[in-house]
């Protein structure tokens, strides 16, 4: 699989100039898309993950050492800092760095996430709502402060399927709902919060655990409305639109990405 996005600025649509994004879980797969499709809109990016060396685990290619060394090839300020989402001072600590090293932020993506623990309910709530609650706690302050900014919450299909009750699908259905109160919280402050919900996509975990393999490939898509699976780009190109001007009406929504699975 070729890399989400090559070394290169599209240096007439930089949408995102001067603004500040954090990106949380983006040391590889979605997380890292999402990093790097701001980087080349313009925007300075401080990548988020609990190792840095991420892309390592399922021998995701990268184009430079990190996520933050692909992101300064760009041409923007990038930024790495190892933090665990699901503790509350370490997140404080990440964001306070952030601050005093830009100034600003002015983007939140809450991608770290997954179905990492099975059956445990608790240590997949903690992952998946806590660790954005979390971010979304520290962050929003900054955000009011400066009366502007956009957060981008990360659910799933997984939590708009109602006959899915595994930790994974609870905890993705909670984040759906918490971006629908949030939203109303802080849009007297000129803050949207939005949230994606990817389907089935072809992320590095994805492949390594094989979704690329033809007979699972074609099952899949067998129930995909478009005919394909899809690839972070997809994901990305959403959280383009969450992020800039383009939906500065749009909050406290869920947009499925999911080329039709879920059709509601």
């Amino acid at each position: 699989m070729e890399p989400a996005n090559g070394p290169t600025m599209e240096t007439n649509n930089l949408k995102l100039k001067g603004k500040v994004a954090l990106v949380t879980g983006a040391g590889r797969g979605l997380g890292r898309a999402y990093a790097l499709h701001l980087a080349k809109l313009g925007a300075d990016v401080v990548v988020n993950d609990i190792s840095l060396q991420a892309h390592q685990e399922y021998n995701e290619a990268l184009t430079a050492a990190s996520v933050p060394d692909e992101i300064e090839a760009l041409g923007v300020r990038g930024l790495g800092i190892e933090a665990d989402v699901t503790q509350t001072d370490q997140v404080q600590a990440m964001v306070e760095q952030i601050e005093r090293e830009f100034g600003q932020l002015d983007i939140l993506v809450n991608n770290a996430g997954g179905a990492l623990f099975g059956d445990d309910f608790p240590r997949t709530m903690d992952l998946n709502l806590m660790g954005t609650v979390h971010c979304c706690q520290a962050v929003a302050p900054v955000m009011q402060r400066q009366r502007s900014g956009k957060i981008v919450n990360v659910g799933s299909q997984a939590g708009l399927i109602g006959h899915r009750s595994s930790p994974y699908a609870v905890s993705k259905a909670a984040v759906i709902h918490y971006t629908r109160g949030l939203a109303a919280e802080l849009g007297p402050y000129n803050i949207n919060v939005n949230c994606i919900a990817p389907g089935y996509i072809l992320s590095s975990r994805a492949i390594a655990q094989g979704r690329a393999e033809e007979e699972q490939r074609r099952r899949l898509e067998s129930q995909i409305a478009l005919g394909r699976l899809g690839m972070p780009e997809d994901c990305a190109r959403v959280v383009e639109f969450l992020v800039t001007d383009l939906s500065d009406y749009v909050t406290g929504q869920t947009i499925t990405v999911c080329g039709g699975y879920v059709l509601c």
